[in-house]
């Protein structure tokens, strides 16, 4: 049973290393840049950077990895974003930080492009299923460990950012070291927005919304939980629980949306996300009710972009699908670029709780246009809806497996 697995585990530690090494960067940069005084719109200009280099990342990486091969193309991104992450140590201005979280974007773009299409190479079709459920565990589960590296750097700054290095360097051994044939990058061309609205309103609506939402929360969720007064211990906790909630709701609310009208079961999510932060903007909260607020809010949260890709999904033939699942994940980037600054803007009007109101008001509007498609159009068949799978948000190359393992 585990021999899909084992086949494919060097790609597995190297994704569960890259994301510790890497994951807790955007909190660790944030953090830092709250405590030298910096404002909330410089903070999310940093933040914006990163997602703006991952976006273009997407788009030119893979003429970049045809060209040179994957191991190439991967020793290349990492060790750049490695010595970026030695840079942070050397330069405290943030129009350098903002130029660093770029390079960062466009490095880990490649990394994403380089690792899935390997997998998307060794997953036979049987496997498939079982190869995107275990990239998921380490690529969330990587995240959501590295964020305790924060703790480290108390008396010692610039440590957490040599970590980091170390551990994007070690990363490189097991990819470097594989006996795995290198793959061919597929060829994938996006649908465009216009075609995406047409094939599924609420789908692409919900994808750029919950895009805006979660890049928004990466990029000041840590300055939200430091201006609450916490610490450093406790904003990588408050982190590390939003992502292990993100994980734990996805296949319950994904298998539910099987059951019923999936449109339904987005809107619930959006009602759910407008509840948890009007919560967190306004109810003085303990701080266990706040942890546990933030596991719920990734849950739901989390869960909306696969939920409106499976949607999308429903209303497509099994040839369009590849091309749609391409534009949602752009789609989704082009979201989490403009989330940063949004959020950056709510929180200079309104402090702290600034942050929560912007994602309430995001999942607001969510949940209200999926309310409005629910009385105009009509439902999808039961038959025809097709089977709900987690995804990760990363690259375009992630729904060559996601098509693929929805033929099994």
């Amino acid at each position: 049973m585990l021999g899909p697995l084992l086949s494919v585990r060097t790609l597995l530690i190297a994704i569960f290393m890259l994301m510790a090494g890497s994951g807790f960067l955007s909190t660790l940069i944030a953090v830092r840049l709250e405590l030298a005084g910096a404002s909330a719109v410089t903070i999310g200009v940093v933040g914006t950077a990163y997602f703006a280099g991952l976006m273009a990342g997407s788009l030119r990486v893979p003429a970049l990895i045809g060209r040179i091969g994957h191991i190439r193309a991967f020793a290349a991104c990492v060790t750049v974003f490695s010595a970026s992450g030695l840079a942070y140590a050397l330069l405290r201005d943030p129009i350098l930080w903002s130029a660093l979280r770029f390079i960062d974007g466009v490095a880990m773009a490649g990394v994403f492009v380089c690792l899935e299409s390997w997998l998307n190479r060794q997953a036979a079709p049987q496997s498939r299923s079982m190869i995107l459920a275990a990239y998921m565990v380490c690529l969330y589960g990587g995240q959501a460990a590295g964020q305790f590296l924060l703790n480290i750097g108390q008396n010692q700054p610039d440590l957490p950012f040599m970590l980091s290095a170390i551990i994007l360097s070690l990363a490189l051994l097991p990819v470097l070291l594989t006996r795995l044939d290198q793959p061919q990058v597929e060829t994938i061309v996006p649908f465009s927005l216009r075609r995406l609205y047409d094939a599924s309103p609420l789908g692409i609506a919900g994808v750029i919304l919950n895009g805006t939402m979660l890049g928004a929360f990466y990029a000041l969720g840590s300055v939200y939980v430091q201006r609450l007064g916490m610490s450093l211990s406790q904003v990588a906790l408050f982190t590390s629980c939003v992502i292990a909630g993100g994980v734990a709701l996805q296949t319950p609310l994904g298998l539910l949306s099987d059951r019923f009208d999936r449109r339904r079961v987005i809107i619930f999510c959006f009602l759910a996300v407008i509840a948890i932060c009007a919560a967190m903007a306004f109810a003085p909260l303990p701080r266990i009710a706040l942890f546990a607020l933030g596991a719920l809010f990734g849950g739901f949260a989390f869960a909306l972009y696969p939920l409106c890709v499976a949607h999308s999904n429903d209303h497509l033939a099994e040839e369009e699908r590849l091309g749609a699942s391409s534009g949602l994940v752009l789609a989704y980037s082009a979201g989490a670029v403009s989330g940063p600054i949004l959020a950056s803007l709510s929180m200079t009007a309104f402090g702290a709780p600034g942050l929560f109101i912007l994602l309430g008001a995001l999942a607001a509007i969510g949940g209200g246009f999926g309310i409005w498609r629910l009385l105009v159009a009509e439902p999808v068949e039961a038959g025809d809806q097709q089977a709900f799978r987690g995804l990760p948000r990363t690259s375009p190359m992630v729904a060559v497996l996601e098509a693929e393992a929805e033929q099994e």
